[in-house]
């Protein structure tokens, strides 16, 4: 099963750092929290990737070009007029990783829409490229494949602005809506799990996946929620930024599940 990370953004909200690389470029330990959150992937066995860019995506694709020598002990020999370079020992994840160029100004929707031919006509993991989670992927597929339903997405009840759900018997969402201030109602944190029925809800590049099709997939039945009770954090400001940093230089950072 493929994981799609919407990884083409912005990033208005952290300006401070976004002005000069995309936001799921910010460092947290040292390392981007798009590979945060592809590390939590990865832990449950999902290695395949589609980062959807668009903003500064050359940075992206230059990054993982970099990522196998960086994480490698490699020694060069420059002996008899010759220049050799070996690979001695390599710390690198068994990735496959596809930058996709999703535009510069397509919305959520239309990004997804555009990788389509990558998914094919499979189910795929989804989520963004700006928090981390240390929900459990493979009870999250579990789930989804229960009930049978186009889209899941997984749902914290934090005192957050993010999109607010309405969640009814057995986790169906019975409606879906975008953020208002001082919601304290279950919030949409991402981490999906999506049906390739899920391109017929999407018209183009400008489809803000969160609206539309969501509030749709909601009236329809569609949508179901899986309730994770455990830690999640997206990084909307330096301050989030700053609060990341310091869980872990602690030693203790909830969503390090490797």
């Amino acid at each position: 099963m493929k994981v799609v990370i919407l990884a083409g953004g912005f990033g208005t909200r952290i300006s401070e750092e976004s002005q000069f690389k995309p936001k799921p470029m910010i460092e947290i330990g040292g390392m981007p929290i798009l590979w945060h959150i592809m590390k939590g992937y990865s832990h449950y066995g999902f290695n395949d990737f589609i980062i959807c860019a668009g903003y500064k995506q050359h940075i992206i694709k230059e990054w993982f070009a970099d990522y196998f020598i960086n994480s490698s002990d490699v020694e060069f020999c420059y002996k008899d007029g010759k220049s050799d370079m070996k690979v001695l020992h390599s710390n690198a994840e068994p990735w496959n990783v596809l930058v996709a160029d999703t535009g510069l100004n397509t919305m959520t929707g239309g990004r997804i829409k555009r990788i389509r031919e990558y998914v094919g006509d499979e189910p795929f993991l989804m989520t963004y490229g700006d928090g981390v989670c240390d929900v459990d992927v493979n009870e999250l597929v579990k789930f989804h494949k229960s009930h049978g339903k186009v889209a899941t997405l997984t749902a914290v009840k934090m005192d957050q602005t993010k999109g607010v759900l309405d969640i009814g018997e057995y986790g169906a969402v019975r409606s879906f809506r975008e953020k208002k201030q001082s919601d304290g109602a279950p919030i949409n944190a991402g981490f999906m799990v999506l049906e390739p029925r899920i391109f017929d809800y999407l018209d183009g590049d400008e489809t803000v996946f969160e609206t539309t099709p969501l509030e749709r997939l909601a009236e329809e039945g569609q949508l179901m929620s899986y309730v994770h009770k455990g830690y999640w954090q997206c990084m909307d400001s330096q301050r989030e930024r700053q609060q990341l940093e310091k869980l872990w230089e602690s030693g203790n950072a909830p969503w390090k599940l490797w």
